[in-house]
């Protein structure tokens, strides 16, 4: 076919004249990313092991990209290549926390779209991708409706990709004169890897039941399309952030290593009309491609400066592709890793150097260094360029250094690993592994397991910020308050001043009762996590009686965005305290019309039916208090203030025993804890049952011989409770 007989659209498409077509000729645009799905786990790429139905549709219509690989392991950054066609070391996100892109950098995706004419938005399925991080610049609509609450693994929230696909379809029934643009996050299949039905009981491996139900979420979302009358004329991209190490080089997830299973991912890119259909190209692609091929597809200007280009010509220059991931340095005190593709070779640039041939050698495992040093060479300086200069978490603005120095901390972060080289991750996996089931112990409620493990893990990797905080947490919860603050402070100098372990290292604070530091603490994490900051200081003013300071603490959280529930629940708190139950109501209910706004199971709700028998009390409602307790300790059955607060109201209505009959059962419902057991003692005491009371500490500390809380109690020494209740 000639140019002549090409149809309007097609001629204009190629003279570049797209921004000047009407509205209704312009093709919609999709983009849909499933997270941590790796391009060997489907039957497109070869797998056997799972249906796909709908990406095999898919893939019929597409152009299959067979070598695509992700520029870092990890959602955040990978996105943000993925917006901006840039490299980390342009758009500067390094990892999923302490980063956010620059809203004076050039234009991402959604931005340049919308000023074409396109109308933008987006639904997305992980906390990670929050529009706070920047990564929803340009959307007219971004979804990422979930609340974390008083959670503190911002990285693990999560919804169901259902929910996410359920927005986008509401979005798309608006009716608009402007084409759609539309991103598409699906969740799965990341970890934890659980399948609904009937794809739990039909696959062993619950990882392919992940990728099934996420083919199932991507057939429902283009049937939509084809009902639509969209399908057919829409330019859709399917692609992955990242891949999943499976065990396949020791690591079972993701973020530490760059061999192929961790970075190589689907790509998939269906042209308007169906034009080239099934074809499959081989040469090497990163996700810095997707923003040029788009615009190249719609005829658009490409800007200047990208580190991508557009997949859609054919031939030329063999192609480089390079990876990193800054994530060992980040949380281990261990090096980072670079890597540069230019197929059929893979560099792993580090302490120990790799070369594989990835043709020869998928899965990687015989280093070819030693017999192929010319490409050796001339990689490993492209991973080194690819990777420019490493910027720290934004958290370390220049006036958290001048408040660390002041505090006593060293400037430089990993400090505490001491001098010469960093590790190299791969001959760290061991004390990986060890921390991993450490972690496992601590999210079981068995810190007693967990301590000797991560004591361990430290003393092996000293500038480990992940295994100083855990390390802190298990102390924590075992009542040696002292030991806690020891390893949180050496997990903030290894961190270099991490939001995080500065906001977890001020609560200890708080509970040992040193106020001003507990104060210090919390304010370093002002620049990087403002509302969680704010929340903690409003705390940090309860614990003092300062409650007017609390509740200006408490509504500056709210205004500092992020999560809100947590933020409501404090200012309630402080509103009772400043005996304004009426006042502290109205909070209360504000919260729980936000939360039945958000889809269901997409918050973490704890100490919502606290906050409302709180406010009971205040209101001189004790049966009603007692009902939303109750509702407290069935929802979250590891909350032990619930069961502590339902019992005091029991024996402020003259009915103790039924009170310590309601304790016994939170050391049931939390047998490896030994926080319950303390929280137990105590309130029997305070109910006046001093013999029930001395039973239990000794059943408490016959379990926990370690606790130095217990320890403390049978020594008649004053111990705090964990979270005072309102009585």
């Amino acid at each position: 076919m000639n140019r002549a007989s090409l149809p309007l659209l097609g001629l204009l498409l190629l003279a570049g004249y797209a921004p000047a077509l009407a509205a209704a000729q312009r093709p919609a645009v999709f983009l849909i990313s499933i997270d941590t799905l790796r391009s060997d786990r489907l039957p497109a790429y070869g797998y056997r092991g799972v249906a796909t139905p709908a990406i095999d549709a898919f893939a019929r219509d597409a152009i299959l990209f067979e070598h695509a690989f992700s520029h870092v392991p990890l959602t955040l950054p990978a996105h943000a290549s993925l917006f901006t066609g840039r490299l980390p070391r342009a758009h500067g996100v390094r990892d999923n926390l302490g980063y956010r892109l620059d809203p004076a950098a050039p234009a991402p995706l959604a931005e340049i779209l919308r000023d074409a004419g396109w109308a933008t938005g987006g639904a997305v399925s992980s906390y990670v991708l929050r529009a706070e991080t920047g990564i929803a610049r340009g959307f007219e609509f971004f979804d990422a409706a979930m609340d974390p609450g008083l959670s503190v693994d911002l990285g693990a929230a999560q919804r169901p990709g259902g929910l996410s696909v359920d927005r986008a379809l509401a979005w798309l029934a608006e009716p608009r004169e402007r084409p759609p643009f539309f991103f598409l996050h699906l969740y799965e299949p990341h970890t934890p890897y659980e399948p609904p039905s009937p794809f739990r009981e039909r696959y062993r491996d619950p990882y392919d039941g992940e990728i099934a139900a996420a083919d199932a979420l991507v057939g429902r979302f283009l049937d939509a399309l084809r009902e639509r009358g969209l399908y057919d004329r829409s330019l859709i991209v399917l692609l992955s952030d990242h891949g999943e190490g499976l065990g396949d080089h020791g690591e079972d997830e993701h973020g530490l290593l760059l061999y192929r299973e961790a970075i190589q991912v689907p790509l998939l890119v269906k042209l308007p009309g169906g034009r080239r259909a099934g074809e499959r190209a081989r040469d090497a692609a990163g996700l810095v491609d997707v923003l040029p091929t788009l615009l190249d597809a719609l005829a658009l200007p490409i800007p200047g400066g990208l580190d991508g280009r557009s997949l859609l010509g054919r031939g030329g220059e063999p192609r480089t592709v390079v990876a990193e991931t800054f994530y060992p340095r980040i949380h281990f005190g261990w090096s980072h890793l670079a890597s540069a593709i230019r197929l059929p070779y893979q560099v792993i640039e580090g302490p120990d150097p790799e070369l594989y041939d990835l043709h020869a050698d998928p899965a990687q495992t015989k280093n070819i260094r030693a017999s192929e040093r010319r490409a050796l060479s001339e990689l490993r300086s492209a991973a080194r360029s690819g990777v420019g200069d490493f910027r720290e978490p934004a958290d370390e603005d220049p006036e958290t250094a001048k408040k660390l120095a002041a505090l006593g901390y060293l400037g430089s972060r990993n400090s505490a690993a001491g001098d010469g080289p960093l590790a190299d991750p791969k001959a760290m996996l061991p004390v990986l592994r060890r921390f991993r089931l450490a972690e496992s112990a601590l999210s079981a409620g068995q810190p007693q397991e967990a301590l000797p493990v991560l004591e361990q893990v430290v003393a092996e990797s000293p500038g480990m910020t992940e295994g100083w905080l855990r390390l802190g947490q298990a102390r924590g919860a075992l009542g040696q308050t002292e030991g806690a603050i020891e390893a949180q402070r050496k997990a903030l100098e290894a961190s270099g001043g991490s939001a995080q372990v500065a906001l977890a290292l001020a609560q200890s604070l708080r509970l040992a009762n040193r106020l001003e530091e507990a104060r210090q603490h919390a304010r370093l994490a002002q620049a990087g996590l403002p509302a969680e900051a704010h929340s903690v200081l409003a705390g940090i003013e309860l614990t003092a009686k300062n409650y007017a300071a609390a509740e200006r603490e408490a509504r500056a959280a709210l205004e500092a965005g992020g999560r809100r529930l947590a933020g409501l629940l404090v200012l309630t708190k402080a509103l009772i305290y400043t005996k304004r139950p009426e006042e502290a109501l109205a909070t209360i209910e504000q919260a729980e019309r936000e939360l039945a706004a958000l889809p269901q199971g997409v918050a973490d709700a704890k100490g919502l039916f606290m906050a409302r028998g709180d406010v009971m009390l205040a209101l001189r409602r004790p049966e009603e208090a007692f009902r939303a307790y109750q509702r407290e300790i069935q929802a979250y059955p590891d909350n032990a203030l619930g069961y502590v607060s339902a019992a005091l109201v029991l024996g402020s209505s003259g009915r103790p025993q039924e009170g310590v009959a309601l304790l016994r059962s939170l050391v049931t419902a939390n047998p490896a804890d030994p926080g319950a057991y303390r929280a137990a003692v105590l309130t029997m005491m305070r109910l006046g049952a001093r013999g029930d009371a001395q039973a239990l500490l000794r059943e408490g500390l016959r379990r926990f011989p370690a606790d130095a809380h217990l320890t403390a109690l049978a020594q008649g020494k004053p111990v705090p409770m964990t979270a005072e209740p309102i009585f």
